[in-house]
């Protein structure tokens, strides 16, 4: 809403306070009072005291219900680098300075408080990170690449999975018989797929990335274990997978936590040999995957074939990688 539109919502509410006080007052009088009271004309400042009447009104008293208050979507691209400053001393360089950052700024103000455009923007983007943290990877995605599903030691949902990320790192004992009993042993790379703080990242990643891994292996000669699914994941559990298959280079795809707005950022964690006691020091990562300003699914899943050969002609990954170096 533009100033222009505020002031003819306030001379508009006003209006209706004066003709709400005149009808009070005609009730209050006799009828040859009221008859005269409705014929002569009644100053909005009389009736309420603060107000100052503008210049020029183009307001009538039936006009209220006539405003249209509706905002544009703030969710655009388009209003999304719009400055909320009125009269920018660089009435060029503000727009320019908000195209090279997905920052909130130059949202300008209306007194102490943010404009009802950067307030409604804040919590559509808010609302996005709420959906993305609490809901559950698409079955259709699992049933696409054929992935089976198993679960860490979570068992009482999103609330406990965010509250105690230390489960989130163990597999629960029915995956660890199940992955036993389905995956290849010993390959050279073992893909798995964990819907971690983002389950949109993994659906709109996973088809692009998947294909371009399962190619890459077969070209570079590596034999692939048999991927799957991991509910309520988190990074750690690379360690049980390791210490169950034994691969050379296990890869995990996993959501990462979502920021304001960004719900597809997904990343590419990868260890030699993974088991016990491993930290992040022991790992690598490709992150910030997605298309239109992150790193590209395709290239990305390139890049980690790459990494992966590495790993193996170093036997080893992490920091202990970078010593060999």
């Amino acid at each position: 809403m533009d100033k222009d539109q505020m002031q003819k919502l306030v001379e508009a509410i006003l209006q209706e306070i004066a003709q709400e006080n005149l009808k009070k007052l005609t009730e209050q009088n006799d009828v040859a009072l009221s008859t005269n009271l409705s014929n002569a004309p009644i100053e909005i400042s009389e009736l309420v005291p603060d107000f100052k009447q503008p210049k020029e009104s183009h307001v009538s008293s039936g006009s209220f219900s006539s405003l249209t208050i509706d905002l544009p979507d703030p969710t655009t691209d388009e209003m999304r680098k719009k400055p909320g400053v009125d009269h920018p001393l660089d009435s060029e360089g503000l727009p320019a300075l908000i195209s090279t950052t997905s920052a909130r700024i130059g949202g300008g103000r209306a007194g102490t408080r943010l404009r009802t455009r950067s307030l409604l923007l804040f919590q559509s983007d808010l609302a996005v990170t709420q959906d993305t943290l609490y809901r559950d990877v698409d079955l259709k995605i699992l049933a696409q690449f054929n992935l089976f599903s198993v679960q860490t030691q979570i068992t009482e949902g999103k609330e406990q999975y965010l509250l105690r990320p230390d489960l989130g790192r163990r597999l629960n004992e029915e995956a660890c018989k199940t992955i036993q009993a389905k995956c290849v042993k010993s390959p050279n790379i073992q893909i798995c797929i964990g819907d971690g703080l983002s389950a949109y990242a993994i659906e709109v990643n996973l088809p692009k990335i998947f294909p371009v891994l399962e190619a890459g292996c077969k070209t570079a000669g590596l034999t692939l274990g048999t991927p799957f699914f991991i509910q309520y994941c988190r990074v750690g559990v690379m360690n049980d997978i390791g210490d169950l298959i034994q691969p050379d280079v296990l890869i995990l795809l996993i959501g990462e936590r979502p920021g304001l707005g960004r719900a597809e950022s997904m990343s590419a964690y990868m260890a030699f040999r993974p088991s016990s006691g491993q930290t992040d020091a022991d790992r690598e990562v490709i992150c910030n995957i997605f298309d239109g300003g992150g790193t590209n699914p395709l290239e990305a899943g390139a890049y980690a074939i790459q990494m992966a050969k590495k790993m193996i002609k170093n036997q080893a990954s992490g920091v202990k990688s970078k010593l060999i170096e």
